[in-house]
């Protein structure tokens, strides 16, 4: 069994690389400020609010953001305990975890956020997108194949 250092490094290196890489993202996607994406995820939770929080708001934002990405680095780390092929094929693993989380956060956590709306669909939204969630699992993926690994086993003595 891998230690808990192992497991916790993967998922707060993994969590907080991939959570402030995909504010870079989506900084280039939409062309929008920092603050305004971070205020935007802060209206999740507030809706219209947030965008006249200021510095509050951006800040919620910022925490959330992290957040999350711990918590969808957490997931695949703990998977990975279950399901060891998911570290040793790292990267087909991780672009299907980018799949999924491409799914759930349009599909369930968008709806069901302050937000409340399904993004609507287009081709260069989910290509620019798509890439981005792709780019997540997999950083997420490779940070639990780098940190989180199997015990040896003991070397059995010899007759």
């Amino acid at each position: 069994m891998p230690s808990r250092r192992s497991i916790a490094t993967a998922i707060v290196l993994g969590g907080i690389v991939a959570a402030t890489l995909d504010l870079g993202a989506a900084m280039l996607i939409s062309g929008a400020s920092l603050p305004s994406i971070l205020q935007f995820i802060s209206s999740g939770l507030l809706g219209q609010a947030a965008f006249s929080g200021g510095t509050a708001t951006v800040l919620l934002g910022a925490a959330l953001q992290e957040a999350m990405g711990l918590i969808i680095a957490m997931v695949f780390v703990l998977a990975s305990l279950a399901l060891p092929w998911l570290r040793r094929r790292w990267a087909a693993a991780g672009l299907a975890y980018g799949v999924v989380i491409y799914g759930v956060m349009n599909y369930v956590v968008m709806p069901l956020s302050g937000v409340g709306r399904v993004p609507k669909f287009s081709i260069e939204g989910l290509v620019k997108n798509g890439l981005a969630m792709l780019a997540f699992g997999l950083i997420v993926a490779w940070f639990a194949q780098r940190h989180v690994r199997d015990a040896e086993p003991e070397p059995q003595p010899r007759d």
